[in-house]
């Protein structure tokens, strides 16, 4: 699970939270079952939320459902509305405990998942399947729907390169400089995929806005400084730049935003590939070898 650092003092003073309130979102995400029946009995309102979430809605995601049932005993409602539409009792929908809760009377219709979210609750556990070994830093990717290979290489300006993968990948030096102008790319069912192993390039302004164009593009950077960064273009323009994929949701996500970081916790190139509907069928698209590698023009990667 992919956990959020609450700090106790910064949560009092900012929101001015009450301190047993604060103590019991602690406990859920890392406390023992009874420290949270315990707490749980001391908070004024049980459900009272921090950044747009229920200590209810805070267990379902990190799938302690003793913890669930708990704090459901003590009175919070799994129903309540937060999170874009996203209650606790609709979101365990979508995990794996779709009844962990009753239904009331007159929800179950309302609240159920819609034939497009159920879609992506089962392509989750392929691609999570497909592509949860991957785990190395500084590679990046691009994923991008709708456009092939050949259309990727007309739209980064690039020229392929007619090499032996094994002898390239033996002399290239991925700390120079010259390495940056070499990314891959691969077909994939729904798009492509541009990676580079060693640098960031596929997920910088520049490559997203010219890739992006008439579709969308979901890009990630694997940064071994500060974690895994995140991008969104659409048609030719950044519309996100501070996504964590595979990270909590912002309060101000959308649905679908929400739905995909509790599916893909620790995820981020299954998140990316999901957020743009790729359907990668093994880790050859992120890991190499991509089906040609590329060379691009000299170019200013952020302006």
């Amino acid at each position: 699970m992919v956990h959020h650092v609450i700090f106790p003092e910064v949560l009092r003073r900012v929101t001015g939270m009450d301190d047993d309130v604060v103590d019991l979102h602690e406990a859920v995400e890392d406390g023992s079952l009874a420290e949270v029946v315990e707490l749980a009995g001391c908070v004024a309102d049980v459900d009272a939320e921090f950044e747009g979430r229920s200590a209810l809605w805070v267990a379902v995601y990190e799938e302690r459902h003793d913890v669930a049932r708990a704090l459901v005993a003590a009175g919070a409602d799994p129903w309540r509305p937060m999170m874009s539409g996203w209650s606790p009792g609709r979101l365990s929908l979508a995990g794996p405990d779709p009844d962990l809760f009753e239904w009331p009377a007159g929800a179950r219709g309302p609240a159920e998942l819609s034939e497009d979210e159920a879609a992506l609750v089962a392509e989750a556990d392929r691609l999570t399947a497909v592509l949860g070994g991957v785990e190395h830093d500084g590679f990046s990717v691009a994923c991008v729907a709708g456009i092939d290979a050949a259309e990727a290489v007309r739209r980064l300006e690039a020229t392929v390169e007619v090499i032996d993968p094994e002898e390239f990948l033996d002399e290239i030096d991925p700390f120079a400089e010259e390495s940056m102008r070499f990314v891959g790319v691969t077909d994939v069912p729904g798009g492509c995929v541009v990676s580079q192993p060693w640098g960031y390039v596929p997920a910088a302004p520049d490559a997203m806005r010219r890739l992006s164009t008439g579709t969308v593009c979901s890009a990630m950077y694997a940064n071994p400084k500060s974690g895994d960064q995140g991008r969104v273009a659409r048609d030719g323009e950044i519309v996100d730049w501070r996504l964590r994929p595979g990270g909590e949701p912002w309060e101000e996500d959308g649905p679908q935003e929400v739905l995909l970081s509790y599916l893909y916790q620790g995820n981020a190139v299954a998140y990316c590939c999901a957020y743009v509907g790729l359907r990668v069928a093994d880790e050859r698209a992120v890991i190499g070898p991509p089906d040609v590698w590329l060379c691009l023009p000299e170019r200013d990667h952020w302006t």
